[in-house]
């Protein structure tokens, strides 16, 4: 059974930064491309970032210089250090895993006051 469950989110502050992480367990983690994802309200799903399993990584234009995806493949977590958080960073986040399917984490809520 797959799971994938995130962690670190929360309230904070404009400007101020949170950590999530991902835990996967039922993948052979170091196989997969890793990724967050994000769903604001009334929007659809889009990507934030994503690291492949060489570790190379791609960020969306609105959070690139702010946000650094990374993995640890021993642990088989996957973290997104944001930094200088905006309120329009306020969505619910997701972690996914791809490899020949899709995975989906349950989301995690990280909301962004002004």
């Amino acid at each position: 059974q797959v799971q994938l469950v995130e962690s670190g989110g929360g309230l904070v502050q404009a400007g101020g930064s949170l950590r999530l992480s991902c835990v996967a367990s039922g993948i052979d983690f170091s196989l997969n491309a890793m990724g967050w994802y994000r769903q604001a309200p009334g929007k659809q799903r889009e990507l934030v970032a994503r690291i492949s399993r060489s570790g190379s990584t791609i960020y969306a234009d609105s959070v690139k210089g702010r946000f650094t995806i990374s993995r640890d493949n021993a642990k088989n977590t996957m973290y997104l250090q944001m930094n200088s958080l905006k309120p329009e960073d306020t969505a619910v986040y997701y972690c996914n895993a791809f490899r020949f399917t899709d995975y989906w984490g349950q989301g995690i809520q990280v909301t962004v006051s002004s």
